[in-house]
């Protein structure tokens, strides 16, 4: 068994802080904004071992890019020192839409 660690909240916090940030060097190539403010990380859970696992989802169903942006994260990931193990897993529902895109990201690409 893993070992668990004892984290207070304000530990959380701020790891959890540090997970959204590598993530956001997560860059989709089509439209050059990061996953976090495209609305593609639907959420990210931090067990007590370290292991964390992120759901997330595309664009389209048939995005090409699922397995490129699955391994930045992976990769991503791996500069957070408590991150024991990773797991992405693709969801679709509730489906996306420009509505979960940061006012960041709308600027960015124009829409309104």
């Amino acid at each position: 068994m893993a070992e668990e660690n004892n984290w207070s909240e304000e530990e959380v916090a701020e790891i959890q802080e540090r997970i959204l940030t590598a993530l956001e060097t997560v860059i989709d190539p089509e439209l050059g904004i990061d996953v976090v403010n495209l609305g593609l990380i639907y959420e990210v859970d931090l067990a007590k071992d370290g292991f964390c696992t992120v759901k997330m989802t595309l664009t389209t169903m048939g995005c090409p890019l699922a397995d490129v942006l699955t391994q930045n994260i992976y990769d991503a990931l791996k500069d957070v020192p408590e991150i024991t193990g990773t797991e992405v897993k693709l969801v679709w529902y509730p489906a996306w839409t420009t509505d979960r895109m940061s006012r960041y990201a709308r600027i960015a690409l124009g829409i309104r």
